[in-house]
């Protein structure tokens, strides 16, 4: 049985190099306690941030260096707590910084409350007489826009003083999933005995032989309703600080509150999930009845889904080579944007170890001032390839983003954020299926490509709709229990997939896998930054440069733009159903070369 290496076990050049963020664990302490002791840099205009066009300025330019330094100090933490979650120091760690925001955001929650004062007439004129307020004219309208939503500085003081406590729900269940979830392995009929970690699953997910992964699905499913009840009270809680904080802003409901901070109507939001589900479940039906016959399944079952279609050819990829491959896809992209993904790439910004307690997925985090990190489990498996410059196609976006704009203009609305990242999806693909490959190869780039799209219009449409229903119920008082959670889910998923696949008691519980939920309206923004990119990209093919030119200018941009003008910006209009539908049809093209492939 391989045993899982411990965190000091792996080999360095696995891991990333987080000297960029700090040069030692002593630098970071200092840091850390540095921040509160200089926060009078931004409290010193307490009381007069309104009083003059340059004293607003002065105040906005010092919360932004506070917020760079702040900013390091918890990416520091946690991505220390993401590599290994079961070291105590790095629990520690990250309770500290929580501690150490708590005091931040209150004792700076008076800035936004007190340009809230101002109206709406004097903040234009601000920024029509200092010409440095123009880089925080959309953050100035922005907030302008929530007036009807705050409360009295005095109550936003207090809700900013709760912040710690206000992130419990998500603390508490990332901790218990990396430290105090363990998963029995489990022995096939061989004798061979498996371990079973919640990283290692989706790589059994994904075996060709269907012992391993069902019993893998029956270990794994067995552990999650162990916690089901846990998770479901942690889960509630999260919900009904969001319902209570909606209500408390006169907002219509928990997604009215969402949507706006996202810059996103409700018609946006529901188009996204609706048409997607309306019209891509017959595609995927279709796709999971081909894999039943093609692997020679007795059912297709919730645990086969990712079965490969094609078992015995699943071509193995050193990180070496994916990083080679991923360069030549790029290269379109240009000499600025390749000199980042080459950096991203050998100078150790990638964790890609698998290690006890390691954060579960794959993530980018781009603190402002330094560069990108990016988290990923590596198994040799081509999926990591797509999955690794997926999260190029982030540090991608955020360090030319950071580097052509102010922090706070740094970041777009949500609902572009994964249009970058599934971009540098589009192009791997476009570029292996361009290169001479027999007919088994192009079948297993497509296939790829469906993985992309199965896991942003199927996994994460799918959490947005459990995520719709939840706020619809919470809304309405209804308790939010594991019982409701898995009935629910297990109603989606049997809607969704039809008589095609089965739907077991386990599919019901997979809610507990992802933390999405506890970040707010994000999972259905993946199908929207996809929906874009799959646009954008056929652009790319048929236009060449001009296209590429306009999704970089939408790439500097940051969040200068509202979504909807982003999205034009990159040259797709998402203000209509037909971006969804035109990607939705380019599914159902795939599924159809698939048939007839085989």
């Amino acid at each position: 049985m391989n045993k899982t290496l411990t965190r000091s076990e792996v080999p360095v050049e696995h891991t990333w190099d987080l000297r960029d963020l700090f040069e030692t664990e002593k630098e970071w302490e200092s840091e850390l306690a540095a921040i509160p002791q200089d926060l009078d840099s931004v409290t010193q205009y307490k009381g007069r941030v309104g009083d003059s066009a340059k004293t607003l300025l002065d105040s906005l330019l010092a919360k932004d260096a506070m917020a760079e330094r702040i900013t390091r100090v918890m990416t520091f933490a946690s991505l220390r707590q993401s590599e290994d979650g079961t070291n105590p120091v790095n629990q520690a760690n990250s309770a500290r910084v929580a501690s150490m925001l708590g005091e931040v955001q209150s004792r700076l929650a008076f800035l936004s409350s007190e340009i809230l004062e101002l109206d709406e007439e004097t903040v234009e004129a601000y920024i029509q007489q200092e010409s440095g307020l123009k880089d925080y004219s959309k953050t100035l309208h922005d907030l302008m826009g929530t007036k009807p939503h705050r409360l009295s500085p005095e109550a936003e003081e207090v809700l900013a003083a709760f912040s710690e406590v206000h992130n419990a729900p998500y603390m508490i269940y990332l901790r218990s999933k990396t430290s105090d979830m363990k998963f029995s392995s489990f022995t096939t009929d061989d004798g061979t005995e498996h371990p079973l970690t919640f990283n290692s699953f989706p790589f059994y997910e994904e075996s060709a032989d269907t012992e391993i992964r069902r019993k893998a699905y029956a270990s794994y499913t067995k552990t999650l309703n162990q916690y089901k009840n846990t998770y479901a009270a942690t889960y509630a809680t999260e919900v009904k600080k969001q319902v209570i904080e909606s209500r408390l802003r006169n907002y219509e409901s928990v997604t009215d509150m969402l949507l706006h901070d996202q810059d996103v109507s409700k018609e946006m939001y529901h188009n996204q999930l609706d048409t997607i589900q309306t019209e891509l479940a017959p595609h995927m039906q279709r796709f999971a009845r081909l894999k039943k016959r093609l692997l020679g399944l007795d059912k297709m079952t919730f645990c086969d889904l990712k079965a490969p279609l094609d078992p015995e050819y699943n071509p193995e990829i050193t990180y070496e080579e994916s990083s080679r491959i991923i360069l030549e896809s790029l290269e379109i992209m240009g000499e600025e944007y390749m000199d980042i993904m080459k950096k991203a790439l050998s100078e150790r910004w990638v964790d890609l170890a698998d290690n006890e307690g390691k954060a579960s997925g794959a993530f980018c985090s781009s603190p402002y001032g330094v560069h990108p990190y990016i988290l990923i489990t590596w198994n040799d498996s081509m999926r990591n390839a797509f999955t690794l410059t997926h999260e190029l196609g982030h540090a991608g976006h955020f360090s030319l983003a950071g580097r052509y704009q102010t922090l706070t203009n740094t970041r777009p609305s949500r609902y572009f954020v994964e249009a970058p990242s599934t971009m540098n999806e589009m192009l791997l693909s476009q570029h292996i299926l361009a290169k001479p490959n027999d007919e088994r190869m192009r079948r297993w780039v497509i296939l790829q490509s469906l993985g992309t799209y199965y896991h942003n219009f199927v996994t994460h449409i799918l959490e947005g709709e459990l995520q719709r229903r939840v706020y619809d119920l919470a809304d309405k008082g209804t308790p939010i229990t594991a019982k409701l959670l898995c009935e629910q889910k297990t109603e989606l998923l049997s809607k969704f997939w039809g008589d095609s696949v089965e739907i077991d008691e386990g599919a019901g519980l997979t809610w507990m896998r992802q933390p999405h939920y506890y970040m707010g309206l994000y999972p259905y923004t993946y199908s929207a930054g996809l929906t874009a990119s799959t646009a954008a990209a056929q652009s790319i093919q048929e236009e060449g440069q001009p296209a590429v030119d306009r999704w970089l200018e939408a790439l500097k941009a940051g969040g200068t733009l509202k979504p909807l003008d982003m999205m034009k910006l990159a040259g797709v209009d998402m203000s209509t159903p037909a971006p969804i539908q035109k990607a939705v049809a380019y599914v159902g093209h795939l599924v159809d070369e698939l048939e007839k492939s085989f």
